[in-house]
């Protein structure tokens, strides 16, 4: 990918992760390009299909664009950063972050958003007012 676009997405996310909203210049890990539709599934490398994502997100989410509500077991489609508003879908409470829509528990459960590992690291950089 060019040099330029790369800056581009990161520029837009404004330098967080567009999924879990973690702050790139805490993180020790680069952040990726994530195309929300993937490329195996002929998503384009177009500004409208890429997001800023953390290692971690972008991992979990792989070429995935649904996944199953983990309270009503329904196939929900998953957060998409180009297309929704992150306000509707989710709300901090504390360092765990919440699905407010069945789109929001599904990308937070898919992209395993909760895990303990993260939820702590958030924690420990609430306390010391960094998050």
């Amino acid at each position: 990918m060019a040099k330029a676009r790369r800056q581009q997405v990161a520029e837009r996310a404004m330098g967080r992760c567009e999924y879990c909203r973690f702050p790139e210049e805490l993180d020790v890990q680069p952040f990726q390009v994530d195309h929300v539709r993937a490329i195996k599934h002929s998503g384009p490398t177009t500004l409208a299909n890429l997001a800023w994502s953390c290692l971690p997100c972008n991992a979990a989410k792989g070429p995935n664009v649904a996944g199953y509500d983990p309270e009503g077991g329904t196939l929900e489609p998953l957060y998409n950063p180009r297309a929704d508003s992150w306000d509707d879908h989710f709300a901090w409470e504390g360092p765990v972050l919440k699905g407010k829509t069945a789109i929001g528990r599904t990308t937070i459960e898919v992209l395993k958003i909760n895990a303990p590992d993260r939820v702590e690291l958030r924690r420990l950089l609430i306390a010391a007012g960094l998050f």
